[in-house]
Formats: C-alpha cells, structure tokens, sequence
C-alpha cells in the first residue's frame, strides 16, 4: 500500500522542496509543496514537476493528489496574512 511517507518521499526525489506535507489514506492524498522551482510556473506547470518527480507512481500507484504547489515567497506571505 502507498503511504503519505513513500509519496513525500517520491516528491522529494525528484523536486527540491523547501517545505512538503503529505497526507493521506493510501489512494487519495493531499500535499502542501514549496519549491523555488515553481517560481514563474503556472499552476499546471508546477503540477507537471510533481508529477514528473513522482514518475510511474502517478499512474501505477497513487489514485488522486491534490497538491498546493507554493513559492518560498508565495509560502512566507500566506504565514503573514494567516493563511
């Protein structure tokens, strides 16, 4: 079975991540992801890297993630403004 710990994982493989959070039930999964990598990517193109780091496993493996893909920036004024 799939775990949120083996999809962090997979993301942090394959995607410099500054903050990551994984949560889920072993098919649906949820993550909270901050890379500098999404800077100047649009949502589908930051969808698309994670997608990429988690390779096969997206399709073979994991029925459904959700993601919050954020910048360092984008991440520090969401703590400012308090979410």
């Amino acid at each position: 079975m799939v775990t949120a710990e083996s999809v962090k994982a997979g993301i942090e493989g394959g995607l410099a991540c500054e903050h990551l959070e994984v949560i889920g039930d072993g098919q649906h999964f949820q993550a909270l992801i901050v890379s500098a990598a999404f800077a100047g990517k649009s949502r589908v193109q930051r969808h698309q890297l994670v997608y990429g780091a988690l390779g096969d496993r997206m399709r073979e493996e994991i029925h459904a993630l959700s993601m919050q893909t954020l910048t360092p920036e984008e991440w520090n004024k969401k703590d400012r403004i308090g979410g």
